[in-house]
């Protein structure tokens, strides 16, 4: 059975206008790059504050690295390093006074780290926070997350201002020196390219809830992409069915598995199968976020964790 760091079971948070979380049920396996995806204001940055206890939840229930998100909250954020989307600090301290500011308050802080963070990701230590650019102050984000020796690191947008060569730098840095560690990384992004790069779980969320919690992998493995032609769109109706899109006179089905049974039923109606093809994460995600049919609901051609 697979630990699971992150666990929430039915989570809300309602404002007064719009239910932000609704109803979410997330297992994250220790050691896992879990890619959290969807949409502006589909509920990621919520969910994290949630999980931090940076906002009170307005139902169901969640933990933490084992710890209660009502109660534990301290427990929580002194073994979490988080990278939030606004990336804003003190703007009057450097990045020099920012991380002898922060590591009184970690136990396994390390000075070593921070120094090899600074040179590596090329950090300007002595200039005020608030007068370097997006990227910088990105970089000091990471820096001070990842030198806490947390247990876990919950990153918002954490590519946000960096430039490509940057971006490899971090991806490779988070893999080398922290989940090769045994360390567990969330991060919500709208990167779907980084994001296929280095996560193994992908969870998607659209209006607060989860439409998918699988393995990449078993996306690679079992999602396809059947593509036909004709005039008219087939009406079928089947489990593995996630999605339909139709463009002048092409029709595009995203299924989750047995795609070769389902192009034979295509067939049987008539339809004119031009292909049955892999999908990548980006399809999987317009499939389910952006899509023009609703098909499914819930958790779409998932396969459940051993937890």
């Amino acid at each position: 059975m697979t630990e699971t760091v992150i666990s929430t079971q039915g989570l809300s948070k309602v404002y007064p206008q719009v239910r932000a979380v609704d109803g979410l049920d997330l297992n994250v396996p220790r050691g896992a790059v879990y890619g959290f995806l969807g949409r502006n204001g589909a509920g990621k940055t919520t969910t994290i504050k949630t999980l931090l206890g940076l906002t009170h939840p307005s139902g169901g229930s969640a933990q933490v690295l084992g710890f209660d998100i009502r109660k534990d909250t301290i427990a929580i954020l002194e073994r979490t390093g988080f990278v939030s989307e606004t990336k804003q600090l003190f703007d009057s301290l450097t990045p020099a006074q920012l991380v002898r500011f922060n590591r009184g308050y970690f136990p396994k802080w390390s000075d070593a780290l921070a120094a090899r963070y600074a040179d590596l990701f090329e950090i300007p230590m002595q200039t005020p926070f608030a007068k370097l650019s997006l990227g910088n102050r990105t970089k000091v984000c990471h820096l001070l997350a990842l030198c806490q020796g947390a247990e876990l690191l919950l990153m918002d947008e954490p590519t946000a201002g960096l430039d490509p060569v940057m971006t490899d730098l971090l991806l490779r840095v988070l893999i080398e020196d922290h989940v090769n560690e045994g360390r567990t990384v969330f991060i919500s992004s709208h990167h779907l390219s980084e994001l296929e790069k280095i996560s193994d779980w992908i969870g998607i969320i659209d209006r607060g809830k989860l439409l998918l919690e699988t393995r990449l992998e078993d996306i690679r493995l079992n999602f396809r992409m059947v593509t036909v032609s004709g005039d008219s769109v087939p009406k079928l109706s089947a489990p593995n069915l996630v999605s339909q899109r139709s463009s002048d006179k092409f029709h595009r089905f995203l299924v989750t598995r047995d795609a070769d049974e389902f192009a034979a039923q295509l067939r049987g109606q008539g339809a004119t199968v031009l292909e049955v093809s892999p999908v990548n994460l980006g399809e999987v995600f317009l499939g389910l976020a952006g899509k023009e049919t609703s098909c499914t609901s819930g958790n779409a051609g998932a396969i459940p964790a051993t937890v």
